[in-house]
């Protein structure tokens, strides 16, 4: 639809100084359009997008941009100490219009101005257009006052403020609600421009012109939507399945026709040593049938060999065309949670107690903005008019997936939250999350969202002892979705309670919720069900 490419890739290969390596040989690219970026958990896609953006620099290959970047990392929503106007992009031109306005008249205050006389006016509106909190004085909010849903429409805001000829968005959706989303959808359906996004969303890759896979180290376009991308991937796939049976059966035929090759040629040698056994020849003549046998079944030997060699490389080709991804596989220890224990108590819109209970599965949800992640870092803090915790036994995956230190290695960050448990045995529970050989000792802090997530999501989930009760806020953010399946049914069959934020219904609904809890705006938990 859209054939000029705004961004080329050519063999381009990134390594941290750990020697880990996220994009190895990469070569591609995305045309002027809208083009979802698609692919499991840890092929590189955020690292991709970091080095079209130039946050980082190829350790080979080539990377060739037409015209101006812009970047939404993944992880922007840590970030808790920037503004608005930061996160817009707006800060400089903002803070000169208002020093000028106070008599200074330095220069270079003129130059960050230029003609963007109005710009607080227009990002004000531009806020507001998306559904944000438009008072005065928003611009001067810090991050960490907003929902991590408000956060993400902040700076998608801000990256269509700032119009740059090619747009990367790293899981825009992750945190926002229903309405948000929407509103977010509809920005990238009007996109102008070149538009990468990264996404486990499926409405919203329903919403662009083509999409590129990252696998195993290759990047392959396709015209069309996800879900043709779905449909063609099933077909390629049925393909490779009947290529690798037909394969496997040739491979049967040539290597029974081996078989009976070696028996006729032994056959062939038992009756030449029975023929100079019973001198049935002269001498000469039994040398001249051996020699001319012999170079027979060689000949024999090496036709048979060579094509069992053939049909066998030609089954591991056609299984190599099939995938076979690694998924997180989830198992959770049994935390020994009477049923009917009390584990934590909410406080309701009305003041009465709402008891949290093993093994209920309770869902705290509403719009952004309306207090949910604050609640539950109330409740965590301890005793509130928020409701209080019955246990210390409770694990906690907040949604800015800042509990975990950018300084620490992998098993260290782990470690933290079972340090009885030997090294060796942690890093054979990191396998199952997908986090194996060095990837074990790198810093936390080179990790990408996805990898990110599965740290955390294991530094909770094999605390040692087992929590009782796992308080978990957007847990599906950064998963890709099967990763996501396995993580449903761990949680669905986990015996302790539940407290989990989420604006994924299907999820929810997938969960077994046993009771919901809905927080308006100003409102207080009211309970649903």
């Amino acid at each position: 639809m859209h054939p000029t490419p705004s961004v080329v890739l050519h063999d381009v290969t990134f390594s941290w100084p750990d020697g880990g390596t996220p994009v190895a040989g990469v070569s591609g690219a995305f045309s002027r359009g809208r083009t979802g970026l698609v692919g499991d958990n840890g092929s590189g896609k955020s690292t991709l997008l970091a080095l079209v953006a130039g946050r980082l620099v190829p350790s080979s290959g080539t990377i060739s941009v037409s015209g101006t970047v812009d970047h939404l990392p993944q992880r922007l929503t840590l970030a808790t100490g920037t503004t608005v106007a930061e996160l817009l992009g707006v800060r400089a031109a903002v803070d000169a219009v208002r020093a000028i306005a106070d008599g200074d008249v330095r220069p270079e205050l003129f130059d960050a101005v230029g003609d963007a006389w109005d710009v607080e006016e227009r990002a004000v509106a531009a806020l507001g257009a998306a559904g944000l909190p438009a008072s005065d004085g928003v611009l001067d909010r810090p991050v960490g006052t907003l929902s991590g849903g408000e956060a993400m429409l902040v700076a998608v805001t801000g990256v269509r403020l700032r119009g740059a000829d090619v747009a990367l968005l790293d899981e825009p959706t992750n945190n926002l609600d229903r309405g948000a989303r929407e509103r977010l959808h509809e920005l990238v359906r009007t996109w102008r421009g070149t538009l990468v996004v990264v996404s486990h969303d499926r409405e919203l890759l329903e919403l662009v012109d083509e999409t590129a896979e990252l696998r195993d180290g290759s990047l392959t376009t396709y015209g069309g939507t996800y879900s043709e991308h779905e449909r063609w991937v099933a077909v390629q796939q049925e393909a490779a399945r009947q290529a690798l049976r037909d394969a496997e059966q040739v491979l049967r035929r040539e290597r029974r026709q081996r078989i009976e090759a070696e028996e006729r040629i032994a056959h062939s040698q038992r009756q030449g040593r029975k023929d100079v056994a019973n001198r049935r020849y002269v001498k000469a003549v039994v040398h001249d049938r051996r020699n001319s046998a012999e170079k027979s079944q060689a000949a024999r030997r090496g036709q048979a060999a060579g094509k069992e060699a053939a049909a066998r490389a030609a089954v591991e080709a056609a299984g190599r065309a099939l995938r076979d991804d690694d998924r997180i596989v989830v198992d959770l220890p049994d935390p020994e949670v009477p049923a009917g224990r009390r584990l934590a108590e909410l406080r309701g819109a009305d003041g009465r107690q709402i008891v949290v209970a093993g093994p209920q599965r309770v869902a705290l949800t509403g719009p952004n903005g309306a207090g949910k992640t604050t609640l539950l870092e109330r409740l965590l803090a301890g005793p509130s008019d928020a409701g209080r915790l019955l246990t210390d036994r409770v694990g906690y995956l907040p949604q800015r997936l800042d509990v975990l230190d950018d300084g620490d290695s992998v098993l260290d960050a782990v470690r933290a939250g079972a340090p009885h448990v030997p090294p060796g045995e942690l890093r054979a529970r990191l396998a199952r999350f997908l986090v194996r050989g060095d990837q074990v000792d790198r810093p936390v802090a080179t990790l990408s969202g996805g990898e990110r997530f599965r740290v955390a999501l294991a530094r909770l989930l094999l605390a040692d002892p087992p929590a009782q009760l796992l308080v978990l806020d957007e847990p599906t953010n950064n998963l890709d979705l099967a990763s996501a399946d396995r993580l449903v049914e761990a949680l669905a069959a986990y015996r302790g309670a539940l407290l989990v934020v989420s604006h994924d219904r299907a999820f929810l609904d997938r969960l077994g919720i046993t009771m919901e809890l809905h927080l308006g705006r100003g409102t207080g938990v009211a309970v649903l069900g």
